[in-house]
């Protein structure tokens, strides 16, 4: 089996094992990682904090978006541009959403939207991690090309990116491509992992 073809089986295994959580199951994973990026400073004080409307099983962001609106922070989903960039618009609760080609509900005619070098956080969905910040995708490369100028920058820098993920999905070694953009931290359901370090994370939910 070439490389190609594990990275297909492995999405498609570590995809059907997180379909398969149950609803509370899935609920104790949003409360771990909610705890987890409380950890995390950026996340209580960075003005525009991008994320994803999960699918398909994602890890949910429904008990960490509030806080941001409380403290005046900004949340943004985002949008696939024709250029298949993404960009990125501010959602609050309530407001309406449509499917884009992928079916993921994306914010109806945006006021405004900013470029990925706008960010301040963004919480990165993946099927797959490890602790040296490599992320397996989804395949299409939407986050690796709208996020390909960090790599000629020193990191950390803006935007911090951060990957959520369950904690399953934590692999030994994830080999990188030439084009991979790598995670700065990972938040999971159990614990806050600083990938810029060989350490075994920096803090635990």
């Amino acid at each position: 089996m070439d490389a190609a073809a594990r990275r297909r089986e492995l999405r498609q295994r570590l995809a059907e094992r997180r379909r398969a959580l149950t609803p509370p199951q899935r609920m104790a994973a949003a409360q771990g990682l909610r705890r987890s990026l409380e950890h995390l400073p950026e996340y209580h004080t960075d003005s525009r904090v991008a994320g994803y409307w999960a699918c398909d099983g994602e890890l949910p962001l429904n008990l960490v978006i509030p806080p941001l609106a409380t403290r005046g922070q900004q949340f943004l989903l985002p949008l696939i541009g024709q250029d298949n960039l993404l960009r990125f618009a501010p959602w609050t609760a309530g407001d309406a959403v449509q499917p884009n080609r992928f079916g993921i509900p994306e914010p109806v005619t945006p006021h405004e939207w900013f470029a990925p070098f706008q960010l301040d956080l963004v919480l990165v969905p993946l099927l797959a991690f490890d602790r040296r910040g490599n992320r397996l995708g989804y395949g299409g490369g939407y986050y690796d090309r709208s996020f390909a100028f960090l790599r000629d920058q020193l990191r950390p820098t803006e935007p911090l990116l951060v990957g959520i993920a369950y904690d399953f999905q934590e692999l030994s070694d994830i080999a990188p491509e030439r084009w991979d953009v790598t995670l700065d931290f990972v938040a999971t359901d159990r614990e806050l992992i600083d990938c810029r370090t060989d350490t075994a994370g920096d803090a635990s939910a």
